[in-house]
Formats: structure tokens, sequence, C-alpha cells
């Protein structure tokens, strides 16, 4: 017998799905996790994902969005701002942030090229759950609402590698939530930065990631800013990780950590 979470997508048309999709998303967790069964599910949401160049369609959409350039920890919009718009990183990385009502800052994403935000408005979110900061110098296009709603409905395309987005995301978000319950905070770390580095995306097997504070870090994984210290210092004397060129160098290697038993 099928769950009813099959049966719900028999009957739902593409645009509920999405809306569907992004309330299972709200609210958003951190990174998700690199077991294999995810590694598998991405696979295919990002084939299906390659089919569709998002960034040449939406530029050469009839109105409704423009181009913005925002500097290294410019903020593209605060929590708590108008909810009218869908953003798409044409080049660049963007942070999501939270505050508590006591103060307290934690960030739930670091998000690259080709990433959407701000989609809770198409669900009839009014204010703005997160912060989104330029962490990169950043290209970002702003969608509004209605044309946004207008396209999903209009172009079946745009509609399906929107969905397999969305799909991809929601994974990493339930894996993650497995992360924290059940994994010890050395290994999410490593996932973390495996995550960052993009690993095995388009045969990458190591790569550099931009300069990111240790307290970011430590707020992503639910842990200390000093044991953060203390495991990026055991990964680099292991051969992991090191330091050089404006970034971190992520190997493979690292790979061994997060499917240690």
């Amino acid at each position: 017998m099928r769950s009813s979470v099959a049966r719900k997508v028999d009957v739902l048309p593409s645009y509920a799905f999405i809306h569907y999709l992004i309330m299972r998303n709200l609210p958003s967790g951190h990174f998700g996790t690199l077991e294999r069964g995810s590694i598998v599910a991405l696979v295919v949401a990002s084939k299906k994902l390659s089919k569709f160049d998002p960034k040449t369609f939406l530029s050469t959409m009839d109105g409704g969005r423009k181009i913005e350039a925002f500097h290294k920890k410019q903020t593209i919009f605060a929590q708590g701002d108008s909810a009218d718009a869908v953003f798409y990183i044409q080049k660049g990385r963007v942070k999501l942030t939270v505050v508590s009502k006591i103060g307290k800052e934690a960030t739930i994403g670091i998000l690259d090229e080709g990433d959407f935000f701000g989609e809770g408005c198409l669900t009839g979110q009014t204010l703005r759950l997160c912060s989104a900061t330029a962490t990169t110098d950043c290209s970002v296009m702003k969608i509004d609402k209605k044309s946004m709603m207008e396209v999903l409905h209009r172009e079946t395309s745009f509609s399906e590698m929107f969905v397999a987005y969305l799909l991809a995301r929601n994974i990493r978000y339930e894996e993650d939530l497995v992360d924290q319950l059940f994994n010890s905070s050395e290994k999410r770390l490593a996932r973390i930065l495996l995550l960052l580095a993009h690993f095995g995306k388009d045969g990458k097997q190591e790569i550099v990631i931009p300069k990111m504070s240790q307290e970011s870090l430590a707020e992503m994984i639910g842990t200390t800013r000093s044991r953060v210290s203390f495991f990026m210092n055991r990964f680099r004397g292991m051969g992991f990780v090191e330091y050089g060129g404006g970034g971190l160098h992520v190997h493979s290697s690292l790979l061994s950590v997060v499917l240690h038993d």
C-alpha cells in the first residue's frame, strides 16, 4: 500500500505540490547528511535539474524581475521584512540566519550559485522568517511573487525543475534532523564541510571553501566554537583539510569520518 504522501502527489496539481513542499520546508533546517541513500536521491533530483537551465530561462522572462548586486556582508533581506519576492543566485554565496527573541543568532543555511531562496512568500508568508546576507560579492535575481506564481503555472519545464529543487532540499533537511539526533558533532562537521565543498558534484573530489568563521560552523552543527576548533585541528593534522589560497581545501579523504561507524 502506498504512503499518504504518494497518494497526495497523484492528485495535487504541480503548483499545489510546490506549495506542499515549501510548507514542508518551513521552518528550514541547517544542512543535510551524506548517507548513501541521500546521495542517490540527490543525484536523481540533480539529473532532473540538469535538463533545464533556470538561469537562461529566468533571464528571458518578461518583466517582474531585476538583477541586483550585493557586496560581501551586505544584507539582502532581514528577518521580519515584507516577503514579496523569490530570489535566485546567479553568482556568489548567501547565508541564511535566524535570531531568537533573546537575541541568539543561528546560521540555518549556506546557498550557492543556482539556488533559490525566499520562496516562502509563495505560500502566503507575509514576513521573512530569516535574514539573507551575502557572504561573497553576489549577483542575485529578484523575481516578484506574482511573476513567479504565473511562470510556475504556465511553464511546465520550470515548474518541474522547481519541484525537483525543493525535493532535493527537503531530503537534505530531513536527513539533517537524523544527523542532529544520532551523529556526533565531529561527524556533523565533516558532513558540513563536504557539503560546502560540493563533494562528488560534477566529479569534484576537493575544492576550496571560502573563508568561514568557526562560529558559523558551530551554529550549523549545534556545538561550540571550541569543539569546532578542536576537530578542525584534528582534520588538518590527519591531512583531511588544509588552509591556503584564500580558503579551506577539503580533501576526499574526509569522507572516511562520515562513513566511519
